[in-house]
């Protein structure tokens, strides 16, 4: 028992504690705090995140940054002494106000939030490419091919996205065979922070859709933003703005100014699922009553760090087609996702 005691004592000594007002002890490892909460990590319990207005004392084994309200950053170990935290860095003990430390992070964290501040424009770009495919051999002959793209580029205080879709259908039925689908969807749009919790945006679309008729969608615009929600798990986001509409159709072409308000919404279901859904509606401002809606759902789930299967839908309404054509276009697929990150 003896043995046992002293084996197991340096593994609690080697823990980072946390001391919460009302008397209770949580150990783990700290990651950050970020706003008014405390990240800890703990060997049983996971992530725990607690308000930092709740702890009467903190203490660190390993080294850790400290952001206070003024002056500059400081590592070190960490302890409390009633009020103060206190930070044993390589030339002495400073004191630094509970209440005035506005963030700390751990040396992972502490890595990529320097990363963030000075990126090249090459770093930081993440995405995937989907791929779906369905064949049809017998009586009728059918092959359809889906596939996207998306990839971001994400910093402490802007995002740049670039996406496409793509679907392609045809069918060969007794010995003669066309086309039964064909649609491509792309574009890019930029955010760039304002404060915290509101920032810019501007996005540029282009639409091509062969059963619509339409040649050439072009769509450029702006506006600004709300995040209703930021966190780790969840972030949505409101928009409203608008933009300049350039459609080439077979037969006609027409120019609108249009206003267009959204949302953009992803959620964490669990460590290997995730759902993004995002919705724009545009209000024809040259013709009144007219009006266009971009809805887009899709979920992941990560098979390996850089595998996944996808279920993806997309949906274009546009409320005044040329004649002839529905109002309607929806894309489904599904199929394997690569994922890359730099």
């Amino acid at each position: 028992m003896k043995t046992l005691f002293f084996l197991l004592v340096p593994i609690f000594l080697c823990a980072d504690q946390v001391v919460l007002t009302n008397g209770d002890t949580i150990t783990g490892s700290i990651i950050k705090k970020d706003g008014d909460k405390l990240t800890l990590k703990s060997e049983f319990l996971g992530e725990v995140s607690m308000p930092w207005s709740a702890i009467r004392g903190v203490r660190s084994d390993m080294d850790v940054t400290v952001v206070p309200a003024s002056g500059a950053a400081i590592q070190g170990r960490v302890n409390t002494s009633g009020t103060d935290l206190q930070v044993a860095t390589a030339s002495g003990t400073k004191t630094v106000p509970l209440a005035s430390v506005t963030a700390v992070r751990n040396a992972a964290e502490q890595a990529a939030y320097q990363r963030l501040l000075h990126p090249g424009w090459l770093d930081l770009w993440a995405g995937y490419f989907d791929l779906g495919l369905a064949l049809a051999r017998g009586n009728a002959r059918t092959d359809t091919l889906t596939t996207s793209f998306n990839a971001s580029r994400e910093t402490r205080t802007s995002k740049l996205n670039v996406h496409f879709n793509q679907i392609y259908a045809s069918a060969l039925v007794n010995g003669v065979s066309s086309a039964t689908a064909s649609a491509i969807r792309g574009g890019w749009s930029f955010n760039d922070d304002i404060k915290p919790r509101f920032f810019a945006t501007v996005m540029n679309e282009y639409d091509h859709d062969r059963f619509q008729s339409l040649d050439l969608r072009f769509v450029l615009g702006g506006g600004l933003g709300w995040y209703a929600i930021k966190n780790d798990r969840t972030q949505l986001g409101l928009s409203a703005g608008g933009n300049y509409n350039r459609e080439n159709f077979t037969l006609l072409s027409r120019d609108s100014a249009e206003a267009n308000f959204g949302d953009l919404f992803s959620y964490k279901l669990s460590g290997i699922t995730s759902v993004n859904q995002s919705f724009t509606y545009f209000a024809n401002l040259t013709n009144a009553g007219e009006y266009r809606v971009n809805f887009d759902l899709g979920t992941v789930t990560t098979l390996k760090k850089w595998l996944g299967w996808q279920l993806t839908a997309s949906d274009r309404f546009l409320s005044n087609p040329v004649f002839g054509r529905q109002r309607n276009d929806v894309l489904l697929s599904t199929g394997f996702r690569v994922s890359f990150a730099h």
